[in-house]
């Protein structure tokens, strides 16, 4: 006569409950917090490259200081950051964080510092009474002052591009509707740099978060003072062409 089979101890059956859990444990994980592919450096590259040529286009008068060496600078920055990731961000190094924020600092600051001067001089009466070289130098700054904010945002959510890459933090800086509504994006959604373009260019046409909403208080400073430049420098440049074309 055969015995019973003899129940499986408490310890037996608490690994096999653990094995089952933990076999579907990765798909349980949204896809932005799970380790993904390097992103591609080439969006990033050419935003970078549309906001120095919009340095170039804004007219000496309206700089505080000589535009070369800041260009030189920039130059130097790219070549270094090119180096390091030719097409794929796939190398993770502090040069080539420094070097970013380097970048983008130099041209937040000559931007910002530009769009100031086209606001006093305005309120001045100073600026020129040409009203194409007016709106084409507010449209360089604001259109450089979506890209660069953009990159800011890319660069800095959730500790940058390699951190959100490996899955460092699951802190969003910003929240996208992917993120709490899975069924909406694909199962290997990641935020990437059109994204957050994207998030510029709404925080400087509706002057607040639309879809994605800022978690972090250094996001909501920087977009406050996205908002302040880009608000400023509307107002002032579309006033004075009116009055100019009138």
């Amino acid at each position: 006569m055969d015995t019973p089979p003899e129940p499986p101890k408490p310890i037996e059956e608490f690994v096999r409950r653990a094995e089952r859990l933990a076999s579907g444990a990765e798909h349980r994980i949204p896809s932005w917090l799970r380790p993904g592919d390097p992103e591609n450096r080439m969006p990033v590259l050419a935003g970078l490259a549309m906001a120095i040529a919009l340095q170039v286009a804004i007219p000496k008068s309206y700089t505080v200081v000589p535009r070369w060496p800041l260009l030189v600078l920039e130059f130097l920055l790219v070549v270094v950051l090119v180096g390091l990731n030719p097409l794929r961000l796939s190398r993770r190094s502090t040069l080539g964080r420094w070097a970013s924020y380097g970048l983008l600092a130099a041209i937040t600051l000559d931007n910002t510092l530009s769009a100031f001067v086209l606001d006093v001089r305005i309120l001045s009466g100073e600026v020129s009474n040409n009203a194409a070289v007016l709106l084409g130098s507010g449209g360089a700054i604001y259109v450089t002052n979506v890209i660069v904010f953009g990159i800011w945002y890319w660069e800095l959510d959730r500790g940058g591009p390699f951190a959100r890459r490996e899955g460092d933090s699951a802190y969003p800086d910003f929240m996208f509707p992917q993120m709490t509504e899975r069924e909406l994006a694909p199962p290997n959604w990641r935020p990437e740099f059109i994204d957050y373009l994207y998030v510029s260019f709404t925080n400087v046409v509706a002057f607040s978060p639309t879809d994605t909403m800022p978690m972090a208080r250094w996001a909501k400073a920087m977009m406050t003072v996205q908002a302040i430049v880009s608000f400023t420098t509307l107002a002032l440049v579309i006033a004075r062409a009116v009055n100019v074309l009138g």
